[in-house]
């Protein structure tokens, strides 16, 4: 399973830290992590650059209950509803699961954007040639 991490706002290194720091409490074991890069926005441009990172994981959670539980991660850390794609202290998404396609009301697995965010590309094939 891949997850994609996002913010910037505030310490932005220190809430991905935090978010990976938070997993194992909700059932996500970090297998590996990709280096973190520093990207401009899609989207609202008019705002800061974002560091975003990309994982691999592990969890006996099935896809509804792992997107709850990373929202909840979200919301631990202070994450604000905002103008979408707009700025943000934590983003964390389901960019893939284990091979399976989702179609549900507000989860689409694969991430129904990854195609369209090159540096998520890059980050996930930099850890899936490792």
């Amino acid at each position: 399973m891949w997850l994609a991490l996002g913010s910037n706002l505030g310490d932005r290194a220190g809430y991905l830290r935090a978010a990976v720091k938070a997993m194992p409490d909700k059932g996500i074991t970090l297998v590996r992590a990709s280096r973190v890069a520093e990207t401009e926005p899609v989207g609202v441009r008019d705002q800061p650059r974002f560091l975003n990172q990309v994982l691999e994981v592990e969890t006996p959670l099935e896809p509804r209950p792992l997107l709850e539980a990373v929202k909840t991660i979200e919301q631990q850390l202070g994450r604000t509803a905002r103008v979408r794609w707009g700025p943000r202290e934590i983003d964390i998404d389901i960019l893939r699961y284990n091979g399976r396609t989702v179609d549900e009301p507000g989860l689409h697995i694969p991430h129904a954007e990854l195609q369209n965010r090159s540096f998520l590309l890059e980050l996930l094939e930099e850890l899936q040639t490792e």
